[in-house]
């Protein structure tokens, strides 16, 4: 299928460039790091990625619906970062504080705010080191608990500011700590290996 590209002639976007970008171009999955290089994936995922996905969503929907604590977000979401970038986590978590914050405009565009929460869930065409890259680069900017689900290695790397990730099997129970009060799941429950 071919997909015509919307490009306004840039050398770099600005925020509002990229946003429109974006909106332009639904069927683009686009990032941009700190350096203003931009990332586009228009590729679907496969099938058994995206059930897993789909779970993990899922999973913190249903959290979220008994807690009432926040907003969940896919992975179409997009966060403009402290430090230039623009990121769209696999999932997102957004504190109901830091979400009644937000304007209308901002819930409907990408706004200026780092998640309380980020998951990024590695597919076959990731590249596990650039993802805990990613990750480090989540936290830095002001994530409070990031999970990398290594479906490779079939376990799951937790990201905290300031303290080295540590790591946990997909048969032991993962817990929100003082982030996700009160979730907790056991990877291996709900993911389909290959």
């Amino acid at each position: 299928m071919i997909i015509p590209l919307h490009i306004p002639i840039r050398e770099q976007f600005t925020d509002t460039e990229l946003a429109t970008f974006c909106l332009s171009n639904p069927d683009l999955r686009v990032e941009r790091d700190e350096f203003g290089q931009l990332f586009i994936n228009m590729s679907p995922t496969h099938l058994l990625t995206s059930s897993n996905n789909s779970e993990l969503n899922g999973e913190f929907v249903i959290w979220n619906r008994r807690t009432k604590a926040g907003k969940v977000i896919d992975s179409n979401g997009g966060f403009f970062l402290a430090d230039k970038s623009m990121r769209a986590p696999d999932v997102a978590w957004i504190h109901k504080e830091h979400w009644n914050q937000l304007s209308t405009a901002e819930k409907k565009s990408f706004p200026y705010l780092a998640p309380d929460f980020v998951l990024e869930l590695e597919s076959d065409t990731d590249n596990l080191e650039d993802l805990k890259q990613k990750m480090v680069k989540w936290i830095s900017n002001g994530v409070r608990l990031g999970w990398l689900v290594s479906m490779s290695e079939q376990q799951t790397y937790i990201f905290r500011p300031n303290l080295v990730p540590e790591t946990k099997p997909f048969a032991e129970k993962l817990v929100g700590e003082d982030v996700l009060i009160d979730f907790e799941v056991v990877l291996i429950d709900i993911l389909e290996m290959e």
